[in-house]
């Protein structure tokens, strides 16, 4: 039998460390928690606030062994994750183990690497007891929360119905931000873009940046037609031209909320599958003759360090890989948040030898897009920044002044491997300012105005959330930890107070009412300063400034106040509903909003007399539609939002006698009035159908016909291109579509990579004969084909031709 035992959460991780340790060690799993307090009762003292832990009935089986091991080996190493979290599994698990508990020992790595983890086990120390502590207050903190204010709910609103410490603050900035929309009103404004010819090509575009010296402000068409006025009888002339260089740094590595943006920025994965995948790559994937490896550091952190040791390693790699012209002299530090835990590192490969593409085969789609992420932004830390050489010239137009600017790169630095987070309104405006070439000019040179732009614009209203944003808020704001985020999301969406449309979070008229009733009887509990402060305290505790009892005697007492109130006081809408102005088709009594067990309905308040009810239409039916009623496509009557157990749908008011339905998640994808060219396989008709990675068509011939196709550019249908992979020669170029725009690749894709920026049509170069041409459009040569062969330099106006559409570039 083993002398020692070693005791990790869960099964991958202890293969992974068990190749690392010889015979003298066993290595065991606890499967994540296996003591939690009570599913049926409060299970907190109310007096000392001390919780009443049960071992949870999945994990009796599991504890036994545990036992067992413990009783046999001399030594037992708890190796749990090293947080809060992982510190509270490794206190439960010594508690259970009875009087072997004193052999106990805590062990800490941050990567599952052999050096590592040896490295622990000749230095094991005590599980932390203020890390336990901080556990243990934010546990009983959202049970006294949760256990107390749900029944509150189920009695004033419907049973069901949930709150929490942190997922009631993140729906509050929802339902707040839909607020601010609804109460947004726009401002008028208009800009001004003229294009104008120097003494030598190109034409360039300047934009109006000063009236008299200040900055241009132009509310309305008056005031507006009089600049046009100006602008077009005027005479152009170069004032000021400034030349600088501008320097872009490379971002820091990963933080865990830093990944999750990124990760839903550039894939669209919901936070919860974003952790879920780089838990894996943590605990290890399976390499061929390499066996079990962990390639990613602990994925909880919110630290930008990183090891002495990865650095030389990274420097030197860097160095080999992209040349040592492009490592900084010194490596680059990054500065953390105040309350980052400096012994953990950020998220970064654990070895530098495993490059993304070297290991693709081993891991699935969605891990190799993750680790390829965390790969190329570590490697970018350590890199020089990117440099630019900027013009930016001033135009006077008498008493008008103009700005053109244009940018080339003159050193790529960390850019050679990782493009910059930038937003998408960013990032547009990143590429038009490189796209842009002025032509050389020379201060009080005149210029020459070809044409003038002039537009009516409107402020925006703040936009709704995305996963991405609602992250960065929540960080920002210091609400719950990086870790928590995924399950707050799931949370505010499967308890129905938040839908989401096009990827942005609306909120229900459930969840509105359930914030409006909770912001009305606890202020504090849902205020995002309050809850921070909440988040400022359990790291005290953690840091042992703060016992933990007296922390939750101080939040309880004011809670408990409130909580007596709000149980006198708040307002019931259980049975009567919230009131609207839709009259009643039937009686022409008022409509209330009701809450039942499959969502909201539409009620008749002249109830039990009139029985009506309908259902409500959501906004993302009106937004589908133009704010019409969303109208059957083959009877014509109204259709209505219905709940299954497989979610949302939309279903004909004619049923039984019509059974169409519609997705709702389609309806909101763009359309084109173009007609769907028939399957290429079959000649039947191709369906718009949504899958897990989108829009795309399949034929109606399905299952004696598999064909499917892409959606292509604002939503018409991307009909094949016809012409053949030039690489594997067995495939099909196919437009598909990316956070970019579209671009054209193999339809053999895995198999194949092949990919062209331009829409390919099978025609040979009349100069080259290289077997098709490359399709182009631009603002100075309008629709052109060009060669596809580098070596050739075909260029003519295009030959149209029926259904051939250019690129716009």
């Amino acid at each position: 039998m083993s002398k020692n035992l070693v005791i990790v959460e869960s099964p991958a991780k202890a293969k992974t460390i068990n190749k690392f340790l010889g015979k003298d060690f066993a290595v065991k799993a606890s499967v994540g928690h296996i003591r939690d307090l009570p599913k049926s009762d409060l299970g907190v003292n109310e007096e000392t606030f001390e919780p009443e832990y049960v071992v949870l009935e999945t994990k009796e089986k599991v504890v036994a062994e545990l036992r067992a091991a413990a009783k046999k080996a001399d030594n037992v190493y708890i190796a749990s994750d090293p947080d809060r979290e992982g510190e509270a599994i490794g206190w439960h698990v010594m508690n259970v183990l009875g009087k072997d508990a004193k052999k106990v020992r805590r062990i800490l790595f941050h990567e599952i690497t052999k050096s590592a983890v040896q490295k622990a086990i000749k230095q094991p120390g005590e599980i932390d007891l203020n890390k336990v502590n901080a556990q243990q207050a934010r546990r009983v903190l959202d049970r006294l929360v949760g256990y107390k204010l749900s029944p509150l709910l189920w009695d004033k609103v419907r049973r069901g119905l949930s709150a929490g410490r942190v997922q009631s603050v993140a729906l509050k900035m929802i339902v707040d931000r839909e607020d601010e929309i609804a109460k947004f009103k726009p401002a008028e404004y208009w800009t001004f873009a003229a294009r104008l010819d120097a003494s030598q090509p190109p034409p360039f575009i300047a934009k109006l940046l000063k009236i008299d010296g200040k900055k241009a402000e132009v509310p309305n068409e008056e005031t507006a037609r009089a600049i046009e006025k100006t602008l077009k009888n005027g005479s152009f002339a170069v004032a000021k031209i400034a030349r600088k260089e501008r320097k872009q740094s490379p971002p820091a590595p990963f933080t865990t909320s830093k990944l999750q943006q990124e990760a839903y920025r550039r894939f669209k994965y919901p936070v919860k599958r974003t952790m879920q995948i780089a838990q894996g790559l943590y605990e290890g994937k399976e390499l061929g003759k390499d066996g079990q490896v962990g390639l990613i550091t602990y994925m909880r952190t919110d630290s930008v360090r990183i090891s002495d040791d990865a650095l030389t390693d990274m420097r030197k790699y860097i160095g080999g890989k992209y040349g040592e012209d492009i490592l900084p002299e010194k490596p680059n530090v990054y500065r953390s948040k105040k309350s980052a835990q400096e012994a953990h590192e950020a998220i970064r490969p654990t070895y530098f030898e495993y490059e993304p593409d070297a290991i693709k085969d081993h891991l699935s789609r969605d891990e190799y897009n993750i680790y390829k992420l965390i790969f190329e932004r570590t490697v970018a830390s350590q890199m020089k920044p990117a440099l630019f050489d900027v013009t930016d010239v001033e135009i006077e137009c008498a008493n008008l002044t103009l700005k053109a600017s244009g940018e080339v790169q003159k050193f790529a630095g960390f850019l050679a491997i990782f493009q910059d987070d930038l937003e998408e309104d960013e990032a547009a405006e990143h590429e038009e300012l490189l796209a842009k070439k002025l032509p050389k000019m020379q201060e009080g040179e005149a210029l020459k105005l070809r044409d003038l732009e002039t537009k009516q614009n409107f402020t925006q209203p703040p936009p709704r959330y995305t996963e991405a944003t609602l992250v960065k808020a929540l960080e920002e704001n210091g609400i719950g930890r990086p870790s928590t985020y995924g399950a707050i999301l799931q949370t505010i969406q499967t308890r129905d107070y938040t839908f989401k449309d096009e990827g942005k979070f609306f909120p229900s008229q459930l969840g509105t009412l359930v914030t409006n009733l909770l912001r009305e009887s606890f202020g504090d509990i849902i205020d995002e300063g309050y809850t921070a402060r909440l988040e400022d305290e359990l790291d005290e505790i953690e840091e042992g400034k703060l016992d933990w009892t007296a922390a939750l005697v101080r939040f309880s007492k004011k809670f408990n106040k409130d909580l007596g109130v709000a149980q006198e006081q708040m307002r019931s809408v259980k049975g009567q509903g919230v009131e609207t102005d839709e009259v009643c088709d039937k009686c022409g009594a008022k409509m209330a909003i009701k809450f039942g067990r499959f969502g909201e309905f539409l009620a008749c308040t002249n109830y039990p007399e009139c029985k009506n009810t309908k259902e409500i239409p959501q906004q993302a039916a009106a937004k589908a539609n133009g704010d019409q009623p969303l109208v059957c496509d083959k009877c014509g009557k109204p259709m209505a939002l219905k709940r299954s157990r497989f979610g949302q749908f939309f279903a004909c008011t004619g049923y039984p006698d019509c059974k169409n339905t519609k997705d709702p998640k389609l309806l909101n994808m763009p359309q084109s009035n173009e007609p769907v060219p028939p399957c290429e396989k079959c000649g039947k008709e191709m369906i718009l159908k949504r899958g897990r990675f989108g829009p795309f068509y399949s034929c109606s011939g399905y299952p004696d016909c598999n064909n499917i196709r892409k959606m292509g550019a604002k939503g018409k249908p991307a009909e094949p291109t016809g012409v053949k992979c030039a690489k594997c020669g067995e495939g099909e170029i196919v437009m598909r579509i990316s956070r970019r725009g579209p671009f054209y690749s193999c339809n053999r894709y895995p198999k194949c990579e092949f990919s062209l920026n331009k829409r390919p049509v099978q025609r040979s170069c009349p100069k080259c004969k290289a077997p098709y041409l490359l399709l182009h459009e631009t603002k100075r040569e309008g629709k052109i084909e060009l060669c596809n062969n580098a070596e050739c330099d075909y260029r003519a106006p295009l030959r149209e031709e029926p259904g051939v559409t250019p690129v716009e570039g």
